[in-house]
């Protein structure tokens, strides 16, 4: 499977769209992408719909960007997460609830601050 990410970035927000597989030999390069952002960008979107399944590596990746925004004081926002997707942060949440998964699922705390 080939994974690419594109990123278009508006000068204030950075949108961040992945096309294949989240896994553990594609995490390393989404997050290099991830830490070129410009001190401008204010905004970070993750636009799954793309992505065409997500393991632990996507996991990694949400909780990753949702301290990177914090320390940088951007706004995450995740967008389009597919039904295999929604999936594992439902089982996550489920499982290790203190982890705050619903914050990335679609009424939790992230769509909430939109």
């Amino acid at each position: 499977m080939i994974f690419t990410i594109t990123v278009r970035d508006t000068g204030v927000t950075a949108v961040f769209t992945p096309r294949g597989e989240i896994d553990f030999d594609t995490l390393p390069s989404v997050l290099a992408r991830a830490r070129e952002l410009p001190q401008p960008v204010t905004g970070v979107t993750w636009d799954l719909r793309h992505a065409q399944f997500m393991d632990v590596a996507g996991l990694h990746l949400l909780t990753h960007q949702r301290q990177a925004c914090q320390d940088t004081g951007r706004i995450l926002t995740v967008v389009g997460l597919q039904q295999q997707s929604k999936r594992l942060l439902d089982l996550a949440w489920e499982l290790f609830p203190d982890h705050h998964w619903d914050d990335f699922l679609p009424g939790g705390l992230l769509a909430a601050a939109r």
